[in-house]
């Protein structure tokens, strides 16, 4: 070779490793993650704005007090979620607050949410048995459409829901984890345990999956004292990222309240502001062990309030235990025939073990989540591992038999598509896309004026703070967690009060305030019933009216009201605010009968703790009524006109009367209750001879 020659070839580029790489990514990811974001922002822009109810309770209040200190004049501002970790919803706060219009905001969510997509694509590459390129794009394609085919994950995208950018850090902590069982590498088990541990501070319900974590690290190809010290650097690295995301939050918890994840774990840290007793949600739990099988398929049908309060049918898990027994069949079919040729086994280091360890991970997290929560928005990491997992087992068990492997897909596909068309509702609350995401008529006088705003209902209206004056503060004291005037709660509560007076004001869905003979809600006295325990009353003579426009009203979550709620625009709500003044008489006239209501629904609690937990909570007036909401089940028990009774407002079944407050107040009764294919039942049973 030549001078000239040797110096031509110096001069050329040299394709390196990290080269081949990027012309590898360029080349097959690139538009495979393009299609998935463009998917994902088409879909987004075609279902619409959605005003979900948790937004408006506490995703928009979350964001904003993230940013501006609110514990010296907010109090439960947005019921107990108030101080939930509130930095995921920083970013949609960010996008509100700069006044962008509202499609620009959902498609910007779209963007960061399409992410869930890229690595599903790249999860489902790992576990291809393949390595013909094109048979590991399809998979990754196939597994992508089947995620994509979520009801769930369809519902959030767009919208303010942290779940899918939470399950974005917990599904690459798993791809981490999936890459180090094929080889293993203490990088991957530590950036695993810091993704999936920052999730978990961003949102605890993704601890299961942290948890179930540890079920991939039992199939790593290592001794067991390889595998031991991977899992201590894995659980070491998840509390570093744990700790590192929720420090700054949880040292103003533990400031305020003595708990540094309030109001959660309160059993073990027992801040005096919030209850002890046991938080465990039993809404989509299964309430025993025939149900907890049947789920699977019981979360096919098209109806709501079965693992999500929409309608979200989801095949994919019935198809996922409909191949396991297919393939548990087939290897009973081989011993049973002996067959001379057995499948060869799996290498430790290939495809098939990554795919063995999230097969473990995934069932120890169903059960898991099964027994914690039941959610399917909590669910969103694992459904993309399903879909995973799903794939992976058609392209192994059909290897030989594409058609067939490809009918199976198109069939599921086709089904769950029908499923998504006729049985899903794809908005909690959805409204056409159009100016900014909120469109507020605040009176100029509550924008100029600090007032502390007391509010009432279980939905706490807190997304209208960054809209009031600056200064001003807000408590929801009614409905979600009830406050009263006694202990550290209230003696916050009404130091607050002291503070702000006489700019102290109630706010409550309603376009005004109306009479007792006019028969409609809002009422003048009801609103004094409840404000009474701190010793206030209303002023009708100093009321103004706040407009939501683009809000289809109700916002409110209705319990146990006997006169309708006046009508309101289609497609706008109001509030209504007025001056609250002290009344010192108010507060005396409650004491007797609350203690008498008192009495009979501690008893009532105590006959059947199943049902009616977490106990001990405030007795609330409501009308004629005294009543207490009890988070864990949902159920709202209360005394009225002689009668005990209770009710499920977020189903369709009849109030259940449970004998007359008389009888509860000479004695405990004894009851006979529980939960069955998630209905609740109760009824008193005849007294014991010579009790």
């Amino acid at each position: 070779m030549s001078p000239f020659e040797s110096a031509a070839e110096a001069a050329l580029p040299r394709i390196t490793p990290i080269a081949e790489v990027n012309a590898r990514v360029v080349s097959y990811r690139l538009p495979v993650y393009v299609g998935c974001t463009v998917l994902a922002v088409l879909c987004n822009y075609l279902l619409g704005k959605d005003m979900a109810w948790d937004m408006l309770n506490y995703h928009l209040y979350s964001g904003f007090s993230a940013v501006n200190d609110r514990f010296a004049q907010d109090y439960f501002a947005a019921g107990p979620p108030a101080y939930f970790n509130p930095f995921a919803y920083v970013p949609f706060y960010a996008l509100v607050s700069a006044g962008l219009p509202a499609l620009l905001i959902g498609s910007i969510l779209a963007v960061a949410h399409s992410i869930i997509l890229w690595l599903t694509y790249e999860l489902a590459t790992s576990v291809s048995p393949s390595r013909d390129p094109r048979t590991r794009e399809a998979m990754g394609i196939c597994a992508v459409a089947l995620t994509f085919f979520n009801p769930i994950l369809l519902q959030q995208l767009g919208t303010s829901f942290s779940d899918i950018t939470t399950a974005e850090l917990v599904l690459a902590g798993w791809l981490l984890l999936g890459a180090a069982v094929r080889t293993p590498s203490a990088g991957r088990i530590v950036g695993a345990g810091l993704l999936i541990g920052a999730a978990s501070a961003l949102k605890l319900t993704n601890a299961v999956h942290a948890i179930s974590g540890i079920a991939i690290l039992m199939m790593l190809p290592l001794a067991l004292g390889g595998r031991v010290r991977y899992g201590l650097g894995y659980v070491i690295s998840l509390g570093a990222g744990f700790v590192v995301t929720t420090a700054p939050w949880s040292f103003r918890l533990e400031q305020m309240f003595g708990n540094p994840l309030f109001p959660m774990m309160n059993g073990l840290f027992r801040s005096p502001e919030f209850t002890t007793e046991p938080l465990r949600h039993f809404r989509f739990i299964p309430s025993n062990f025939i149900e907890a099988l049947w789920r699977p398929f019981a979360i096919v049908d098209p109806i709501s309030m079965v693992h999500e309060e929409l309608r979200s049918p989801d095949l994919r898990y019935a198809i996922l235990v409909i191949l396991l027994g297919f393939l548990l069949l087939r290897m009973l079919w081989q011993r049973g025939a002996g067959a001379s040729t057995p499948t060869p086994p799996v290498e430790p280091g290939s495809s098939g073990r990554v795919l063995a360890a999230l097969g473990c991970g995934f069932g120890a997290d169903w059960v898991l989540w099964l027994s914690a929560s039941g959610n399917g928005r909590y669910f969103l990491p694992m459904a993309s591992v399903a879909a995973v997992i799903i794939v992976a087992l058609i392209f192994r068990c059909f290897a030989t038999q594409p058609k067939l492997r490809n009918y199976i897909l198109i069939g599921i596909f086709v089904v769950q598509g029908v499923q998504l068309w006729m049985g899903t509702d794809f908005r909690w609350n959805p409204v056409p896309w159009g100016g900014p995401w909120f469109r507020i008529a605040v009176p100029e006088r509550l924008k100029t004026e600090s007032n502390l705003y007391l509010t009432m209902g279980i939905q706490s209206h807190s997304f209208i703070a960054p809209f009031l004056a600056s200064g001003s503060g807000l408590i929801n004291f009614s409905g979600g967690y009830a406050l009263g005037p006694d202990g550290p709660s209230g003696a916050r509560t009404e130091a607050l009060i002291r503070r702000f007076s006489p700019h102290v004001r109630i706010l409550v869905l309603g376009a005004r305030l109306h009479a007792d003979a006019e028969r409609l809600q809002p009422r003048f006295s009801q609103v004094d019933a409840t404000v009474a325990r701190f010793g206030l009353r209303v002023d009708p003579s100093d009321c103004a009216t706040i407009t939501v426009y683009g809000l289809p009203a109700p916002l409110e979550i209705t319990i146990g009201r006997s006169e309708p709620v006046a009508a309101q625009n289609r497609d706008t709500t109001y509030l209504t605010s007025c001056r609250l003044v002290p009344d010192l008489n108010a507060r005396s006239t409650q004491v007797t009968s609350q203690r008498a209501a008192d009495l009979v629904l501690d008893r009532l609690e105590d006959a059947c703790p199943k049902l009616f937990q977490p106990r001990r909570l405030l007795s609330e007036p409501n009308g004629a009524a005294w009543q207490r909401t009890y988070m864990n089940t949902d159920l709202t028990a209360w005394v009225s006109r002689g009668w005990v009774q209770f009710r499920n407002p977020n189903s369709a079944d009849p109030t259940v009367y449970l004998g007359r407050e008389s009888d509860w107040a000479n004695a405990p009764l004894r009851l006979a209750c529980g939960r069955h294919n998630g209905h609740y039942f109760a009824h008193v049973l005849e007294s014991k001879e010579g009790t």
